[in-house]
């Protein structure tokens, strides 16, 4: 005879294995996004590719993911997110491919462009699903932090496993690797995932998906071309086309009766705040994320393995407090905890400023370690705030607009900041004597300087190396220190914005 202490027992078995899917797939994503920063060298080399095509196919991704996330969200809201993860799961494995075995670097921006559609229908499936499979507030908010430590885990596993392969395969493998993982992920979603979706939701509105995408993909090319290459014709255009097309957006959904997104969640200021503050510490360490690979490969000398595990103390501090998080939330309040870990942030990237090619490695490390603390406390609280402020109908656009905020603030922090650490290192001097075409090498990215270098003879080659890792150093330190303000800033956000934070049924009173 099957007792109820069984059935719950079977129950709460079968709800943490559907979590390990979404566990799962969270690595999948995060994984590709930094295995890739591994990649570039060889890319660069192998493909031929500029230093523009390197930026697209470094944040196409972002920008793809930016654009179609609250559509997704939306559509998984309609049609069942269990549904819309596995679809999305089998164009991300096709995708794969497709990138693994790109001959030139525009077939490998359109690959990366269609893992942005495919990873814009996993990304809000996985946190909205967590509000589906975890009604109890405290077994949600302990499956948020290990969704954390799995977002931040994975970015520094990216490098460790990219390193691994990158010693043995060519540089296509580092998508290869997807393909078995989404086997294994579609048949156990299917058996272990509940579905969820608003049993009302009405109709999807098309004429607002494509406002959406325009006006959100609009912002995103301004901002970038901009930061490259100045304001210019085309850049004013996207702008208006962008602004306009989110404006437009906006006044649909305050007149359709059934609107593809609730305008009124903005008016919750844990909600807005929450969402303003994480996109500003996202851009604010995406600098650091995109070029400390480069700088542990090209200006240190590791090899791609070592280089790998040098990103592994921000894994390890991000996934030991992922999992204290909520019972610092308990203990405080989900305001203290948010502000800390931002400021926490802030604080570790300031000590960047004063990177050179020669800062041990120790001092490097800490910074990381730091960094992985702080992002583990605000991105949990984060998470779970944005998935408590809402009903559960509305998850899934919850989750989407948290994600659109993520994926914004990464790609216009690779964008922006990026364009800052390019922008001093193409200032710096060539030899004399150096060749008009290796001196266009060398100033297009560091990996072209490295191989320029390789072309000249061994002391004018050696003299062009140290000032071209010279200026990349200068301006990565210049990246984390605008990166610090971003941050700090983001934590005076939080606070005020939080302040009148009131506790809901899954917020612990700060007070027992």
């Amino acid at each position: 005879m099957t007792t109820t202490s069984d059935h719950t027992s079977i129950t709460t078995l079968r709800r943490w294995l559907g979590f390990g899917v979404l566990v799962l797939t969270v690595l999948l994503i995060v994984i590709d996004g930094t295995v890739l920063a591994m990649a570039i060298p060889f890319i660069s080399q192998d493909l031929g590719a500029t230093s523009t095509q390197m930026l697209w196919i470094g944040d196409v991704y972002s920008f793809v993911l930016a654009g179609l996330l609250v559509s997704m969200g939306t559509l998984g809201d309609r049609v069942g997110r269990k549904k819309l993860l596995l679809i999305g799961a089998g164009f991300f494995g096709a995708a794969s491919l497709l990138a693994a075995y790109a001959p030139t670097a525009e077939m490998l921006i359109v690959a990366r462009a269609l893992l942005g559609v495919a990873g814009a229908t996993l990304m809000p499936s996985t946190l909205s699903l967590i509000r589906a499979l975890f009604p109890d507030p405290l077994q949600r908010r302990t499956a948020i932090g290990i969704w954390t430590a799995a977002t931040a885990g994975g970015g520094a596993l990216g490098p460790l496993v990219g390193g691994v392969l990158l010693e043995h395969f060519w540089w296509g493998s580092v998508f290869l690797l997807n393909i078995p993982v989404v086997l294994l992920l579609i048949p156990a979603g299917a058996a272990l995932l509940p579905e969820a979706k608003n049993p009302d939701p009405g109709p999807w509105d098309l004429p607002s998906v494509g406002l959406s995408m325009i006006g959100m993909i609009g912002v995103v090319y301004t901002v970038k071309e901009a930061a490259a290459n100045g304001f210019h014709l085309s850049v004013a255009l996207a702008a208006a086309l962008g602004i306009t097309a989110l404006w437009l957006f906006v006044r649909r959904q305050q007149r359709l009766p059934r609107p593809l997104i609730d305008i009124d969640l903005f008016r919750n200021r844990a909600f807005s705040g929450v969402i303003g503050a994480n996109m500003l510490s996202v851009l604010g360490m995406a600098g650091l994320i995109y070029f400390i690979s480069q700088y542990f490969q090209l200006v240190q000398g590791y090899n791609p393995l070592k280089a790998g595990m040098a990103g592994l103390p921000s894994t390890i501090g991000a996934i030991a407090v992922s999992l204290l998080a909520g019972h610092l939330v308990a203990r405080t309040s989900s305001r203290s905890v948010l502000t800390a870990g931002l400021a926490i942030m802030g604080v570790a990237l300031a000590p960047l400023v004063l990177l050179t090619p020669r800062t041990p490695y120790p001092v490097i490390a800490a910074c990381l370690l730091l960094t992985g603390v702080g992002m583990a406390m605000a991105f949990t609280t984060a998470n779970d705030i944005v998935l408590s402020s809402v009903r559960k109908e509305e998850a899934g656009a919850a989750a989407s607009i948290s994600e659109t905020g993520y994926e914004l603030g990464m790609a216009l922090g690779i964008a922006t900041l990026g364009s800052v650490v390019m922008g001093i290192y193409q200032r710096f001097q060539v030899p004399a004597g150096t060749p008009d075409d290796l001196s266009a090498t060398a100033h297009d990215s560091l990996a072209g300087a490295v191989q320029a270098s390789q072309q000249l003879p061994s002391a004018q080659g050696q003299e062009l190396l140290t000032a071209a890792q010279d200026a990349f150093t200068s301006g990565l330190a210049t990246a984390a220190g605008v990166g610090a303000l971003l941050l700090l800033t983001a934590a005076t956000l939080a606070w005020r914005l939080l302040k009148s934070l009131k506790t809901s049924e899954n917020d612990t009173p700060a007070t027992h």
